[in-house]
C-alpha cells in the first residue's frame, strides 16, 4: 500500500464535515488497495444488539439499506473480538452467507467477509464489513487496510462526539423550555384563584348581614387556595433550581468532550504531520525523529525512546531519543529479552507501569534520572514481524499513563510500524550513525 493514500485519507477525514463522507474517503481509500473489495458501514443499535442499515459506496453513490441483524449470530469468539474493536475478525467459511444477511453486493465470486468493530464511550457504535474475493495465493486485503480503518476510528469518533454534543444542547433546551411553560401556566392559574378569591370576599361584602358566616369561610378557602398555590410556586422554584444544575453538568459534560475532541484533532494533525514526512522521503534521521515525535507529543511524554531492529540477531539499537540520560547515544545496542525494552521486544506485548513503586523492579535503560515510575513501553510489530519498540515516560500534565494511553499508542504504532517498514528506516538510519556511537549497553 503506497504512503501517499494514508496521506490523502489523512487529509480527506479531517476534511470531510459529516460522517457520509467520510466513509467515501475510507471507501476510495480501499479501492485504491484493492477495486474488487466491497466495503460497509453498519451502525449498531446496542439495546437490540442488532446492525440496522448497510451503508455502501459504488461509483461515487452513497446506498443506505435497512436491515436487522443479530450480531449473536455470528460466532461467539467473533462476537467478542468485534465488541473489542481495533482488528479486522474473519468470519470463516460462511462468509458469503452473512454477506448476503447484511445486504451487502455480490462479488460475482466466493468471498471472504471479515468485520471490525467501531467503539465510542467504551461501547460498540457500529462495525465496519469488508468483503474480498477469496484468494489462494497473496495477502488478504485486510491486513493492508488495517490503517485505513484505523483513521476512520479516529473520525468515526470525531463525529459521534458532535452527534453527541449536538444531542445535549437539545435536550437542555427541551427541559428549559418545558419548566419555563410550566412556571408561567401555574403562576397564570394562581393570579386567576387570588382574582376569584378577592371577587368572591367582594361579593360577601356587598350581600347581607346574614352571610357572615359564609364569607368568612369564603375568605379562609381562598387563604387555603393561596397557600397550595404558593407551595407549588415554591416547587416550581425547585425544579427551576435542579434545571440549572442539569445545565452545569451538561456544561461540564460538554467540557469533557471538547477536550476528547481537542485531543483527537491534535492526533490526526500529528499524524498528517508525519505522513507528509514519509511521503516526501526525507532525510532518515529527521524521518526517526518524526516517529518519535507522533507518539511523544500525542502522549506528552517528556521523555522517550525509539528502538529499532539492527542487522546483528536478536539486537535492536537506539534510533531516535528525547529527554534521555547524557551518557545514552544514539546507535546504542540492546539484546532482545534483557531489560524493559528487551523483554518487550521477546514478547511482542506492551508493558505498562502505572504506580512508581512497580517501576523500581524495571528500571528503564538503567536511568538515574527517571522523575515518574509510570511508562509503556510498546513494540512495533506489523505482519508478524518485529520493528522495533518505543518506550514513553515523564508525562508532562497528568502524570501517569493508565490502560487507555495503552490503546492510543496501539494505534500511533501500527503507523510508526507501516511507515518504518515501507521506507527501510531500519537499515537506512543505521547506514548514518557514525560507527564511534555503536557501544553496546546492556541494560
Amino acid at each position: 500500500m503506497p504512503d501517499s493514500t494514508l496521506a490523502s485519507l489523512a487529509h480527506a477525514l479531517a476534511a470531510a464535515p459529516r460522517l457520509d463522507a467520510a466513509f467515501v474517503a475510507l471507501a476510495e481509500g480501499m479501492a485504491e488497495v484493492d477495486r474488487a473489495v466491497v466495503v460497509a458501514y453498519l451502525p449498531f443499535d446496542a439495546r437490540d444488539g442488532k446492525l440496522i442499515e448497510c451503508v455502501t459506496w459504488d461509483r461515487g453513490t452513497v446506498a443506505r439499506t435497512p436491515i436487522e441483524v443479530a450480531l449473536r449470530q455470528f460466532s461467539t469468539d467473533v462476537v467478542q473480538r468485534v465488541h473489542r474493536g481495533g482488528a479486522f475478525v474473519d468470519v470463516g467459511e460462511e462468509s458469503d452467507t452473512f454477506a448476503r444477511m447484511l445486504q451487502l453486493p455480490p462479488l460475482g465470486e466466493p468471498g471472504d467477509l471479515a468485520l471490525r468493530g467501531i467503539r465510542f464511550d467504551g461501547e460498540l457504535a457500529a462495525v465496519l464489513a469488508l468483503h474480498e474475493p477469496r484468494r489462494i495465493f497473496g495477502a488478504r486485503v485486510t491486513q493492508q487496510a488495517s490503517a485505513l480503518a484505523a483513521l476512520f476510528d479516529l473520525a468515526h469518533d470525531r463525529f459521534a462526539e458532535r452527534e453527541a454534543r449536538v444531542e445535549a444542547a437539545r435536550t437542555l433546551e427541551d427541559v428549559t423550555q418545558r419548566v419555563h411553560g410550566e412556571y408561567l401556566t401555574r403562576l397564570a392559574e394562581l393570579e386567576q384563584q387570588l382574582t376569584q378569591a378577592r371577587g368572591a370576599a367582594g361579593a360577601a361584602d356587598a350581600a347581607r348581614a346574614g352571610q357572615t358566616v359564609q364569607q368568612a369561610r369564603e375568605l379562609a378557602r381562598g387563604a387555603e387556595d393561596a397557600r397550595r398555590a404558593a407551595s407549588r410556586l415554591r416547587a416550581l422554584e425547585h425544579q427551576v433550581t435542579a434545571a440549572v444544575g442539569q445545565l452545569e453538568q451538561a456544561h461540564i459534560e460538554l467540557h469533557r468532550r471538547s477536550e476528547g475532541l481537542r485531543q483527537r484533532t491534535r492526533t490526526i494533525y500529528l499524524l498528517d504531520r508525519v505522513l507528509d514526512l514519509a511521503a516526501h522521503h526525507v532525510d532518515p534521521k529527521r524521518l526517526a525523529e518524526g516517529l518519535l515525535a507522533l507518539v511523544g507529543d500525542d502522549m506528552q511524554a517528556m521523555r522517550c525512546s525509539l528502538f529499532l531492529r539492527a542487522p546483528e540477531p536478536e539486537t535492536l539499537y537506539l534510533a531516535a531519543s528525547r529527554g534521555l540520560a547524557p551518557h545514552v547515544h544514539e546507535g546504542a545496542r540492546i539484546t532482545v529479552g534483557q531489560g524493559v525494552a528487551g523483554r518487550v521486544a521477546a514478547s511482542r506485548q506492551p508493558l505498562l507501569v502505572v504506580d512508581a513503586s512497580d517501576a523500581q523492579a524495571q528500571p528503564l535503560l538503567r536511568d538515574e534520572y527517571l522523575t515518574t515510575g509510570s511508562f509503556i513501553s510498546f513494540p512495533l510489530v506489523i505482519r508478524d514481524e518485529l520493528i522495533g519498540v518505543v518506550n514513553l515516560t515523564n508525562r508532562a500534565q497528568r502524570g501517569l499513563f493508565v490502560e487507555e494511553d495503552v490503546e492510543r499508542v496501539r494505534l500511533l504504532g501500527l503507523v510508526i510500524s507501516l511507515i518504518a517498514r515501507e521506507a527501510r528506516l531500519p537499515e537506512q538510519l543505521l547506514d548514518r550513525i557514525p560507527e564511534q556511537l555503536l557501544d553496546r549497553i546492556n541494560e
